[in-house]
């Protein structure tokens, strides 16, 4: 960038699911497109298919069509074959700043970042009661949520972006069969959300869910699962948000507060 922007551009987008089967090149074209409509690229994990190191090899490659910060979480298929660290280590030096329970800072604005768990949400979410197991099931969500909460505690930007790949909310898993609810995310994963200023929640997870929806405390939540952005955008299969990063001084009246979180969304993408 030549210089400070007072609006930056996010593109967001999840579960590419890239496999030994996937046809070399077959992403340059989008990836393409997103560096020409976009600041930043967030990535809400599930890149790989089966979380093989040779797929995110073949993914690095895909991403190397990709001329802006890429940011993002790693998902539950990239854990499949329990390499995940390599897959992480393969991601990251392609470029693509892999999270979990870190952060870093692009263009002004600071972005923290976690896989998340499943759980289900509300007053139906699973207890830590009973078996051993389930309370092993459950204290992996707690454990989630502790990261992301230490995560944003970190950061001293005006403008604080969540990523995860679970879903935090129920809002953008309404369309899946009910039956996988508490297999999507987890309300916990919303409590660290609630309280610090954040302007903007990408995951995905959630192919066939909503797009957007809202926390309780009105931070809004995009759920850029590729197969429902096919869906919601046929003319590019990613969400773009617009994030105001000028007012960053101390008259923000939004300053640390979450008041004034100045996120707008633009329906329309730049003619490439």
């Amino acid at each position: 960038m030549a210089g400070p922007k007072d609006i930056v551009r996010i593109a967001a987008i999840g579960d590419l699911h890239y496999s030994r089967t996937s046809a070399a090149g077959s992403l340059h074209p989008m990836f393409a497109q997103i560096s020409e409509s976009a600041d930043i690229l967030v990535v809400c994990g599930d890149v790989t298919d089966y979380g093989h190191p040779d797929e995110a090899r073949a993914f690095a490659r895909e991403i190397a069509a990709v001329k802006i910060p890429m940011v993002g979480v790693l998902g539950n298929h990239d854990y499949e074959s329990g390499q995940q660290d390599e897959v992480r280590k393969i991601l990251t030096d392609a470029g693509l700043v892999t999270l979990d329970g870190d952060t870093t800072e692009i263009q002004g604005i600071g972005f923290a970042g976690v896989k998340g768990f499943a759980g289900g949400f509300g007053r139906r979410a699973l207890g830590p009661w009973g078996e051993g197991i389930i309370k092993n099931f459950v204290h992996e969500c707690l454990h989630e949520a502790l990261k992301l909460e230490s995560a944003l505690a970190k950061l001293r930007t005006e403008r604080l972006i969540a990523i995860l790949h679970y879903a935090p909310i129920q809002a953008t898993v309404e369309g899946e069969p009910l039956e996988i609810y508490p297999f999507l995310g987890c309300s916990r994963l919303e409590e660290p959300l609630t309280r610090y200023p954040v302007s903007a929640v990408f995951h995905g997870h959630a192919h066939h869910g909503q797009p957007e929806g809202r926390t309780r405390t009105d931070v809004p939540v995009f759920n850029v699962s590729i197969s429902l952005m096919r869906e919601v955008f046929p003319d590019r299969p990613f969400r773009l948000v617009d994030v105001n990063v000028g007012s960053r001084g101390q008259d923000d009246p939004g300053r640390r507060s979450g008041i004034d979180r100045r996120v707008s969304e633009r329906e329309t993408t730049p003619t490439i």
